[in-house]
């Protein structure tokens, strides 16, 4: 039995220190290690494959060596974390990239655009449309990074730059992650914290509508200042920006608190935002010139044109598509958001489970039991499975040993959903046998790079959290003391920058932040929900997240291997700035305005 440790160095800081030593790794070698090209020119950031490898080594030398995890141990914690991350997330993203490799393929991928683009004309207002609004419902119905690939590779096909379209597709898929994949995380916070599932909901859905407002204007000024555009170019449009956050953010209000549609916060929010802000755009107001890219505006004032020709001068832009034309290019994210919606049905998600739960099956591999139905086969981790004790105050005294299953729910994955969905797709959009191969190849070129990066980072996030070196980054923060509240937000934005997701920071955390808060005298309601809503703000900057991005965003391999660094630290202030606003909420709530800290049911 390994027993975790949280001070191996008999000093709090030195440990602590220790414990960073892998994440500071990573870090260094994404975005501050200096190197020259072939050409001699100065790069910050190195190749994302081998950054996570460093980033590997060194959590291996510091779980073994310092924090004495044994060998084979942490081993098997990386193994578990890279094959979980594969089952978990990168069948996703790879699901969700085939089907839209096939839109492309198909051409009617340029029918999608067309009906964005007519929506609204201004760059502007499709940058709120599509990152915020849309990507909102992708995240509800399958979250893990499936809403920055689809949104981000939408971006790109209307012509923003790569760059570009990853930093905004980040920076947007915050204020919704907590209800991701049908509520996954608020699921999973609520089972490690004991605490009562729809209240932490409502308690999210108290926080993160104020981000909501807020991420469109977010979004528009810095989409602006990167296409050197002023902030008066910026609030031309804050009545569009108000009706889509707005919208977004009652809908997450009220329904983040009902027993019907909690787990559905996302979805019914973003469908909300996508109609009022069309509406909106359609027959109440729309802005008297339109925000151009660069590129766009150049080539206006090469033709002797105004590069801020009037919205209501659209003779160039005439829709040449019948409703039933888009209509049928849009099927494949309509059977998208259906099989989504339907795999995340727990009763479904058990109906999977069980289909062939008649045949069993019990065997070793590696010397630890492998076995169980054929729909749901489990391997207990060797050298690891109930063999980690948490210690107290991470865990409490009589805490079982941390199990370490890799439970292979190949049928009820949210991955085979999206991929079901594809398959349906294809059939739907009559691909010939060309263009089914043109699809695959496309979808396992584009995301070879990011499946090697995902798998190591998440490998990583394991060996963290199995070592106890993230428990002990954690224990940083409950210094804070009556400023708790505050620094709650960035544990849980610690989590996810170390696991890539907001339900694995919630296992990670969500029982910490009750002990915490007990020990504080503070409602655990608002800390724990915190661990949540902070966590979001974590999910712009994890490696799994801005890889994604890369494989949606850039077509050529060398630049999406090294585009990692530079994402990274253009999103990283505004991800701190992100989790301090989340923590400010929390602090007022705590001690302002207690009103605002839903009140669980009777014996719950």
């Amino acid at each position: 039995m390994y027993q975790q440790t949280y001070d191996p160095l008999g000093n709090a800081i030195l440990s602590t220190i220790a414990a960073a030593i892998p994440i500071l790794t990573l870090l260094y070698f994404i975005a501050l290690h200096r190197h020259r090209d072939a050409q001699g020119n100065v790069h910050l950031g190195i190749s994302a494959p081998y950054a996570a490898f460093f980033g590997v080594i060194a959590a291996f030398i510091v779980s073994c060596l310092i924090f004495r995890m044994p060998v084979a141990s942490a081993i098997s914690a990386f193994a578990l974390g890279s094959l979980s991350g594969f089952l978990g997330i990168i069948w996703i993203v790879l699901a969700a990239m085939f089907l839209y490799t096939m839109s492309v393929v198909t051409g009617k991928f340029e029918i999608v655009k067309e009906s964005i683009v007519h929506i609204s004309f201004d760059r502007r207002l499709q940058c709120v449309l599509i990152a915020f609004s849309f990507g909102a419902i992708i995240e509800g119905t399958s979250g893990f990074g499936t809403p920055v690939a689809i949104a981000g590779a939408v971006m790109v096909g209307l012509g923003f730059k790569p760059f570009q379209s990853a930093v905004l597709n980040l920076l947007a898929n915050t204020a919704p992650v907590a209800w991701g994949a049908i509520g996954t995380p608020i699921v999973t916070l609520a089972a490690v914290s004991g605490l009562d599932q729809v209240t932490l909901s409502a308690m999210a859905g108290h926080q993160l509508p104020f981000v909501s407002v807020l991420v469109p204007f977010w979004l528009v000024a810095t989409f602006v200042k990167m296409e050197g555009g002023t902030w008066k170019e910026v609030f031309e449009v804050w009545p569009a920006m108000l009706c889509a956050g707005g919208s977004f953010a009652l809908m997450q209000f009220f329904a983040s608190g009902s027993n019907a549609f909690h787990l559905m916060t996302d979805v019914v929010s973003g469908v909300f935002s996508v109609i009022c802000t069309a509406l909106f755009l359609r027959f109440v107001w729309h802005p008297k010139t339109r925000f151009l890219l660069q590129s766009e505006r150049q080539a206006l004032a090469q033709a002797g044109k105004t590069t801020a020709t009037a919205t209501t001068d659209t003779t160039e832009w005439k829709y040449k598509y019948t409703a039933a034309e888009t209509a049928y290019a849009w099927m494949p994210w309509v059977i998208l958001v259906g099989c989504c919606a339907l795999w995340g049905v727990p009763e479904f998600k058990t109906f999977l489970n069980n289909l062939f739960s008649e045949t069993k099956f019990a065997t070793t591999l590696l010397g630890s039991k492998f076995g169980g139905s054929l729909s749901l086969p489990v391997w207990d981790m060797p050298s690891l499975h109930n063999l980690v004790q948490r210690m107290p105050p991470v865990a409490s005294v009589n805490a079982k040993p941390e199990a370490a299953r890799f439970t292979i729910n190949w049928l009820s994955a949210a991955g085979t959903g999206v991929f079901v969905a594809a398959l349906l797709s294809g059939l739907v959009l009559k691909l010939n046998p060309t263009q089914w191969k043109d699809a695959f190849m496309q979808t396992m070129h584009r995301m070879k790079i990011p499946v090697l990066v995902i798998a190591q980072v998440l490998g990583l996030g394991f060996l963290t959290r199995y070592s106890g070196t993230d428990a002990v980054l954690g224990l940083a923060f409950t210094n804070a003391g009556f400023l708790y509240p505050f620094f709650a937000a960035y544990l849980g934005w610690l989590g996810v920058f170390l696991t890539g997701s907001d339900t694995a920071s919630n296992a990670l955390f969500g029982s910490l932040q009750r002990i915490t808060a007990q020990q504080l005298n503070l409602n655990p309601i608002l800390t724990v929900a915190t661990n949540s809503t902070g966590g979001v703000m974590g999910k712009m900057i994890d490696a799994q997240s801005i890889m994604v991005a890369c494989a949606a965003c850039y077509d050529d391999p060398k630049e999406r291997s090294f585009a990692l660094g530079p994402i990274f630290r253009t999103v990283f202030f505004h991800s701190l700035a992100g989790a301090a606003v989340i923590g400010l909420i929390a602090l007022m709530q705590a001690y302002v305005f207690p009103g605002m800290i839903p009140i669980p049911p009777v014996g719950k």
